[in-house]
């Protein structure tokens, strides 16, 4: 069993800015990669950042240049960093968690862009 503590979510102002952190019980570089997924309502839950056990990144188009995905495994954490947020960012965010065998998910934090 893996427990995530997500934090960072908020109510935010258009080109404001939030940083997103995920705790995770387990070692992270245990994982294959960590992910962020997010799901505004009444679409389906997307791929936003995610960083492998190498450092290796990669973002959605929509967050290219804005959003950073990074990681400290001393403190099993996972973070992202969103600058310039729209109105399009508001979802709910959620950490994954990419097991060689299973994936975990976050229970997610909310992020909501609006003036």
């Amino acid at each position: 069993q893996v427990q995530f503590v997500e934090s960072g979510g908020g109510l935010v102002q258009p080109g404001e800015s939030l940083k997103l952190s995920c705790v995770v019980s387990r070692n992270i570089f245990s994982f294959f990669a960590m992910d962020w997924y997010r799901q505004a309502p009444g679409k389906q839950r997307e791929l936003v950042a995610r960083i492998t056990s190498a450092d290796n990144t990669n973002y959605a188009d929509s967050v290219k240049g804005r959003f950073t995905i990074s990681r400290d495994n001393a403190k099993k954490t996972v973070y992202l960093r969103m600058n310039s947020l729209k109105p399009e960012d508001t979802a709910v965010y959620y950490c994954l968690a990419e097991g060689y065998q299973n994936d975990y998910w976050g229970q997610g934090t909310q992020v909501t862009v609006s003036s």
